[in-house]
């Protein structure tokens, strides 16, 4: 079993930035690969980006590529989301999920999922 926790997020103005981190309580955490999700009101559950747990090869969903980037620590268990530019459509609970070393973009292929941060961004 994979504990996942995130934190940072918040509110934001339009154009701003913000990181989400998220920290896993396993001793393997480097064998799993890591994706963020988020999920806007009404709508739901949509690939951001994922990051594999070896060859750091990563993958992002065309509506953030350019404008976020996943990276991982491995010695600190911790995978982040360095979100730049900001839109209001960005807007949402972010969740963390966590799944054996190969990235997948469709949620019902992710183990492990952390509870979400909300993330706003203001017009």
């Amino acid at each position: 079993q994979v504990q996942l926790v995130e934190s940072g997020g918040g509110l934001v103005q339009a154009g701003g930035s913000l990181r989400l981190s998220c920290t896993a309580s396993t001793r393997t955490f480097s064998t799993y690969a890591m994706g963020w999700f988020r999920q806007a009101p009404g709508k739901g559950r949509r690939f951001v980006a994922a990051i594999s747990g070896t060859d750091i090869s990563t993958d992002y969903s065309p509506s953030v590529k350019g404008r976020f980037t996943i990276s991982r620590d491995n010695a600190e268990n911790t995978v982040y989301l360095q979100m730049n530019s900001l839109k209001p459509e960005d807007t949402a609970v972010y969740y963390c999920a966590a799944r054996p070393e190969i990235i997948a973009t469709m949620h019902n292929e992710w183990r492990y999922w952390g509870r979400g941060t909300q993330v706003t961004v203001s017009s």
